[in-house]
């Protein structure tokens, strides 16, 4: 209702002279996402319709245009590849229920607020399936290129069946070859003065009209006596919109496509998110991510059931709404009519463009799609990230995408989980200087009080380092007869059932021994989770300081309260009164780490 309040002439143009602009490229790239998936070209175009409009409908991002994508038809090839592509209906019904099953997954994870799942998933993870999908990309598109049929099957691994087609398949076609050449080379030139003169971006859309009518002028693309053309074109596209259709589900088919389908809903997501954020991040547009993902599930369950190609948010697409100077989320709505518009007018005229023009671009695509000095700089980063760029980018090639999003994921979480386990601790003291600082080698011992410092997550990944550390403290505790101990939680986190339990058998077994043990900076889920076993009800409550944000820290409250326990039995160390004196200003005795 806002939106339509505050909208006016000047949105209204801005996002006119956007939604066109962007059109122009949704056409071409629609066909050519759509010959990357292995299917009919028309389902890349009604995708640009249906779940464009859908997602600008309901989403959250003024500038995000949603629709078929290279990464995500890359995964939609490797989701189907278990049917016969020359099976033209399974592989549409297929294609059709895979998007069903990708829009039923993300609104669950919209239902549920699980979007922040989408942080576990590393960024090494989709560099390295980004580098390994380029590379599918162009090896995928060789056989068009060259104007050769691709030989072996979905079953065959991709480096096997490229062997088959450059070395035991079709002669090369010198037209095709042609073809995609200039289309590579006008690719480029074009961009080139595209950015240089600040040009509208209509490059690709003016390369496919060249070099469709070059083949057309040239007789290429014209049926001859035989009623085959000299070169592959795209096919007769209908001259009508998506219809409404209940895709057929077939059981057996579930298994091979549940996989496919959630690593799409996954990295469908990452990339819209991820797109949306960089974008919010120059207009200052404060996002509902939660939102954007419903509409992102919502867009792929519609486009399901319209006949269409799964999509998400496309970069090339989004950055040309943006710098084009859309206003509004209408600006998507505008762009998906004006493709409908050029399908219902010149469907016709888009069976002639030839599949070696759409080949060359796929190829210039593949080459943009990886940014090289980002891989670069990751690979050098560290060894964790290295390992899974090349993890991910390796199980892209030589197994399947669908594979190395979830297998990048779960090597994520697994390389993750130690690194987190890592609980550090540290020995404090109250230094001559007046300050409660990290206990150095020459610092001398306090004969009757420990401070002990924990930092780190409290999980059941941490257990044995926790076990290893309070087995280390009571040794000492037993060899110097330690009558106090503090131990500081401040920067100790997220406590589960399993570090729990091993704290509280120390707090027992200390407290038997005859030991105070003073629990400092005690954060509110640590305290609420010891609340919840019973610890109240036998551990001494003037022993816990809590971390409440005073003036003074918990930590410096439990010293005081040892020194004066210590002092009032006579086991106080020389010189240590100063530290308990009252008449003295709290301030000269502070914490320092």
């Amino acid at each position: 209702m806002s939106l339509a309040l505050n909208y006016n002439w000047d949105k209204g143009r801005r996002d006119l002279v956007a939604g066109l602009t962007v059109a122009a490229i949704s056409l071409p790239q629609g066909m050519a996402y759509a010959l990357i998936a292995g299917v009919d070209p028309k389902y890349g175009l009604y995708s640009a319709i249906v779940v464009t409009t859908v997602a600008s409908i309901f989403g959250s991002s003024s500038h995000l245009i949603n629709g078929p994508t290279s990464a995500i038809s890359l995964l939609v090839f490797s989701a189907l590849a278990f049917i016969d592509p020359e099976n033209r209906t399974d592989l549409a019904e297929a294609l059709f229920l895979l998007g069903v099953l990708v829009g039923s997954i993300q609104i669950l994870i919209a239902v549920f607020r699980l979007g922040d799942l989408t942080r576990y998933i590393s960024e090494s993870v989709i560099i390295g399936f980004m580098a390994g999908a380029s590379f599918l990309l162009a090896i995928g598109q060789i056989g068009n290129a060259l104007g050769v049929h691709d030989k072996g099957n979905g079953h065959m691994q991709v480096l096997q069946r490229l062997w088959l087609t450059l070395f035991e398949g079709d002669h090369v076609n010198y037209k095709a070859l042609a073809l995609s050449a200039t289309a590579v080379v006008l690719a480029v030139v074009l961009r080139k003065l595209v950015r240089r003169y600040k040009l509208p971006q209509v490059d690709m859309l003016s390369v496919l009209i060249i070099t469709a009518l070059i083949a057309y002028f040239a007789g290429w693309s014209i049926p001859g006596l035989g009623g085959k053309t000299a070169i592959a074109i795209a096919g007769k596209v209908p001259a009508s919109l998506p219809l409404p259709h209940i895709p057929v589900v077939n059981t057996a088919w579930l298994g091979h496509l549940s996989q496919g389908a959630l690593a799409i809903a996954f990295v469908g997501l990452i990339e819209a998110l991820s797109i949306a954020k960089a974008i919010a991040n120059e207009t200052r547009q404060k996002l509902d991510y939660n939102r954007q993902i419903l509409a992102e599930g919502l867009a792929n369950l519609a486009g399901g059931f319209f006949q269409s190609l799964p999509g998400s948010g496309s970069l090339s697409r989004s950055a040309i709404n943006y710098q084009a100077g859309a206003a509004t989320r209408f600006s998507g709505i505008i762009t998906a009519a004006t493709v409908a518009i050029a399908v219902l007018l010149i469907a016709p005229l888009l069976r002639y463009i030839p599949k070696p023009a759409l080949a060359g671009l796929l190829l210039v695509t593949a080459a943009r799609l990886v940014d090289f000095k980002r891989l670069a700089y990751t690979l050098r980063a560290s060894r964790y990230d290295a390992g899974l760029v090349v993890v991910t980018a390796l199980a892209a090639v030589l197994i399947d995408l669908d594979t190395a999003v979830l297998l990048g994921v779960v090597l994520s979480i697994l390389l993750f989980v130690p690194r987190a386990a890592k609980l550090k601790s540290s020995e404090l003291v109250v230094a001559p200087e007046r300050v409660v600082r990290e206990r150095l080698p020459t610092d001398p011992v306090d004969p009757g009080l420990i401070i002990y410092d924990l930092e780190g997550e409290l999980f059941f990944g941490a257990a044995p380092e926790l076990d290893r550390y309070l087995e280390a403290l009571k040794a000492r505790i037993a060899a110097q007869n330690i009558k106090f101990v503090i131990l500081r939680l401040k920067r100790a986190r997220n406590p589960d059932v399993v570090c729990i339990e091993r704290l509280e058998h120390f707090l027992h077994e200390e407290t038997a021994h005859g030991v105070a043990v003073l629990l400092a900076g005690v954060r509110p889920d640590t305290l609420r989770a010891l609340q919840n076993v019973g610890f109240e009800s036998w551990f001494p409550a003037e022993q816990v300081f809590r971390e409440e944000g005073e003036e003074y820290s918990a930590t410096i409250k439990a010293v005081r309260y040892a020194h004066l326990k210590l002092q009032a039995s006579a086991l106080a160390p020389a010189g240590e009164a100063a530290y308990t004196d009252d008449t003295e200003p709290h301030h000269k005795l502070y914490y320092l780490v």
